[in-house]
């Protein structure tokens, strides 16, 4: 990390040398400012050409915008979001230069006037030092302005426009800017710094880290790896990280993996890595892709270094499935689930189903047919399966290979599932086939095991109008 701090020095010293030319006293970084009073500070910056006096007043806005309260936040960046369109005169004018003249410099031309303001001034502020993560930070505070506006039945459609726009211009600039070739693969073991091991502790979003002892038993032994990946922008704040188990088997529950007692296996018998954990960390990049890239580098760096391990497959969530499966049970004609098992399923509304041997054995011959019917035939209105998990995995390329009933018996996991867990197979020979089908077509890949489930009777299936999480 030498190199980005000399480059931050540098930034510094640009920018220090900046605020004197333009008449910036350490008094003024430190003043406070409403948010109009910033706009126009942000209209400023994208109108000046000299790079030093750039890079302090960046600095100078994120400063001043890092000390507003959440509601001068979401003022300043309705404000933006309104103000800083694209010029429609200009606009209208290239447009007209393009019909009468369709060469490639009045294309170049057009493309420059329909860029709204936003975006410059996005990249301008980009240029302070420490000014990426800020501009993340900031993504983070539109986020909850956009479910504000979504919340105020008096706001504006005009309004709301603008500022999923802006959005929009962060998640274009990010795209580019967190691309694959700038992001760096670090191995997260008990010797990695103490600050970075909080952040993994702290941005754990799937089987949560019960403190410094649960985290040691997750990256230290022999068969247990993490994987993160960083930016040079954001120096130690990792962007996504997955946790790995190397096995002999393919488990088909989290509580083995996860236990104090559990078995630590010579390295002699790793034949499976299962990917059992992954977490995004940065909120304000979301819509940005990491995971598939996070996947498939892990899987060829552990293949290169353990020759033995031939099973790559995941232990994932179905955090979809609960919510889906009430919403049958409840509906006039569920489409998802037979008459029968919807009968048998009163069961899940028993608080000791699942400790009952049984009621949860009538339970499970119930539940899975009802879990393929949810991954194989229940799609949202783009034709994609409902479960953002399987959306994820399938996309990657990889197989649903087996619904694993109460592979998760926390509180959270049958809430969101009803205790189901799943694995996704990714098999490195047919990654390429399974990501193009499901792309093209929509296709689910699925292991013999998990068809064979799907009960033969069930109605057409239905889009369900969910917005993709």
């Amino acid at each position: 990390m030498a190199a980005s701090s000399f480059f931050g020095d540098l930034i510094q010293t640009i920018s220090d040398r900046g605020r004197d030319l333009i008449g910036i006293s350490r008094g003024d970084l430190a003043a406070r400012a409403s948010a109009a009073e910033l706009v126009k500070l942000c209209d400023d910056l994208i109108s000046r050409r000299g790079e030093a006096s750039g890079v302090a007043l960046a600095r100078l806005i994120l400063d001043r915008y890092a000390s507003f309260s959440g509601t001068e936040r979401h003022d300043f960046l309705r404000r933006i979001a309104v103000d800083f369109d694209a010029d429609h005169a200009a606009v209208d004018a290239a447009i007209a230069a393009y019909r009468a003249e369709p060469t490639r410099a009045r294309l170049g031309a057009l493309h420059a006037a329909v860029e709204p303001r936003s975006q410059e001034l996005i990249r301008r502020l980009n240029l302070a030092r420490e000014g990426t993560l800020a501009l993340v930070r900031m993504r983070e505070d539109l986020f909850d302005l956009r479910k504000a506006l979504r919340d105020d039945p008096h706001c504006p459609p005009e309004v709301t426009d603008a500022v999923d726009s802006l959005d929009s211009d962060f998640e274009h600039l990010f795209a580019s800017w967190f691309n694959r070739g700038f992001l760096v693969l670090r191995h997260i073991d008990w010797t990695t710094p103490a600050h970075i091991l909080e952040k993994i502790i702290r941005y754990e979003a799937v089987h949560e880290i019960q403190g410094w002892d649960d985290l040691r038993r997750r990256i230290e032994p022999a068969d247990r790896r993490c994987f993160a990946f960083f930016h040079p922008a954001l120096v130690d704040e990792p962007l996504i990280f997955v946790e790995v188990a190397l096995t002999d088997a393919i488990a088909p529950a989290i509580a083995p993996i996860l236990s104090e007692e559990r078995r630590t296996l010579s390295p002699r018998a790793f034949t499976t890595a299962i990917f059992y954990s992954i977490s995004n960390c940065q909120r304000g990049l979301a819509g940005v892709t990491f995971g598939n890239f996070l996947i498939k580098q892990v899987v060829e760096d552990l293949a290169r270094e353990i020759p033995g391990l031939k099973t790559f497959v995941t232990l994932s969530p179905v955090p979809g499935f609960a919510a889906w499966l009430d919403r049958e049970r409840r509906a006039d004609a569920p489409q998802g689930i037979t008459r029968d098992d919807l009968e048998t399923l009163r069961l899940l509304d028993e608080p000791d189903w699942c400790t009952d041997k049984q009621k949860a054995e009538a339970v499970r011959k119930a539940l899975i047919p009802a879990a393929a019917a949810y991954f194989l035939r229940a799609k949202n209105p783009r034709g994609r399966p409902l479960d953002p998990v399987a959306r994820f995995h399938l996309g990657n390329g990889a197989r649903l290979e087996r619904i694993n009933f109460l592979g998760d018996v926390s509180r959270k996991g049958l809430k969101q599932s009803y205790g189901l867990m799943v694995n996704y197979l990714y098999d490195l020979a047919a990654i390429e086939k399974n990501h193009e089908t499901f792309a093209n077509l929509g296709t689910v890949a699925a292991s013999g095991s998990v068809t064979r489930e799907l009960r033969q009777n069930l109605p057409p299936a239905r889009a369900v109008a969910l917005a993709d999480a």
